[in-house]
């Protein structure tokens, strides 16, 4: 069996054992919360060590890809052309995830729908909202230390930082091939590090599931069951459009492309983590024939300006909460929100929970009550399940379209080694 389509069943398999172990925990132990709590903990071990591992690599692999395929260009006027590409892609799915997320708001009215008890205004939700302020937001993009910035996994901090570094090895010519050689070899490395800590990921999936639903149990599937069919069939959707917009551009390569995120989409699926699966994400690009200075040049951007999963959630989930307080908001304010989260949102952390942050900001900016993230709390993993995953399908088709329109997209994909 391929080594891709191996670390994919077993990834099926943790899932499925993890959500058995969980519901085996949760019925047998279902009046001994403490003892739940305890055994959740113990359970999530394994994934709390995976995410800290993936963390690890991150920073490293992302300054030193990005660097590389900067420099790798081999000029300026490359560099404003292939980003100008990138961005302009990367801006119309974030319209487009926002957008869609709206549209879907205002049809399905699931803050109506669900009828639950509303949470007091006043009631803390323990997520700190973001700065929402001009001020705040360059703040936020420009680091005031890169190693403080590699040391908090600030993504579009690193990426900032490293588009600087790359130029400036670019500008002074043959001087800096001696750094590019040392930061290709060093991407090398994180990948080859990457390999080992991806043969843990099945146990990662398989303790993030039995932990969390030991805790909830298959009822709050049931509870919540409406709103999250909803919102994954708007993360359906979401697919089906970035899937015809790289038809247009790939053709019917696009299906092979998909092919190959099974992999990269299932660990982000199972860890509700975007960052988790993107060592694998760019050597499945890689296989599929993109170029590997357009993969580290465009794939790390996209981590901070391209999480179209996570897009198409903060307009659905901001507009959910009012929905359930009864607040009606008007057209004008509705695009003013989408605007607004167009800007606030770049950067967001590819990590669990890390859209809360923005949306709780938006929440205060619109005097929607803060205390509606409660309404969220207790589900958001097994939506930020479902975000992340489609994150990586966002990443990998502009990755893909920036490659074809440059001309640096292999015909016939790469074939995989077998071991």
């Amino acid at each position: 069996m391929k080594k891709s389509n191996r670390l994919t069943l077993y990834i099926v398999l943790g899932m499925i054992l993890g959500i058995l172990t969980g519901y085996i925990i949760f019925t047998s132990y279902a009046n001994d919360e403490a003892t739940i709590k305890k055994t959740a903990d113990i359970l999530s071990i394994p994934t709390d060590i995976f995410l800290r591992l993936v963390k690890m690599i991150i920073a490293p692999l992302v300054f030193s890809t990005l660097v590389t395929g900067v420099a790798k260009l081999g000029d300026i006027k490359a560099i404003g052309r292939i980003g100008g590409k990138t961005m302009l892609w990367f801006i119309t799915a974030t319209f487009v995830s926002l957008f869609l997320g709206l549209i879907l708001v205002n049809v399905l009215q699931p803050g109506h729908a669900l009828n639950l008890p509303v949470p007091d205004t006043h009631a803390s939700s323990g997520v700190s909202g973001a700065d929402m302020t001009l001020r705040g937001f360059f703040q936020h993009v420009f680091p005031e230390s890169v190693i403080q910035a590699m040391a908090a996994n600030e993504i579009l901090q690193i990426v900032v930082f490293a588009l600087f570094f790359g130029v400036a090895i670019t500008a002074i010519g043959e001087k800096g091939q001696l750094v590019v050689k040392l930061l290709d070899a060093v991407a090398h490395v994180m990948l080859k590090v990457t390999g080992y800590v991806m043969n843990f990921a099945p146990f990662a999936v398989f303790g993030a599931m039995a932990a969390i639903i030991s805790q909830k149990g298959m009822g709050i599937l049931l509870t919540y069951g409406l709103f999250i069919g909803q919102f994954y069939i708007g993360l359906i959707l979401l697919w089906i459009v970035l899937a015809l917009a790289g038809f247009v551009v790939l053709g019917r390569s696009v299906f092979p492309l998909l092919g190959r995120l099974q992999a990269p989409f299932l660990l982000a699926f199972s860890t509700a983590s975007s960052e988790a699966a993107y060592p694998r994400t760019m050597e499945e690009l890689e296989k599929f024939g993109c170029d590997n200075r357009i993969v580290s040049f465009v794939l790390p951007l996209g981590y901070s300006f391209n999480l179209d999963g996570s897009m198409m959630y903060m307009t659905f989930a901001s507009m959910f909460i009012a929905q359930a307080y009864n607040m009606h908001l008007g057209l004008e304010q509705q695009i003013s929100m989408l605007l607004v989260l167009m800007i606030t949102s770049k950067g967001i952390a590819g990590v669990p929970r890390a859209s809360l942050v923005v949306i709780a900001g938006t929440l205060s900016m619109f005097h929607i009550p803060e205390a509606g993230l409660l309404l969220l709390l207790g589900v958001d993993h097994l939506l930020d399940m479902g975000r992340s995953a489609t994150n990586v399908i966002g990443n990998a088709m502009a990755t893909a379209v920036v490659s074809k329109w440059e001309g640096a997209l292999e015909k016939q994909p790469q074939a995989v080694q077998e071991v």
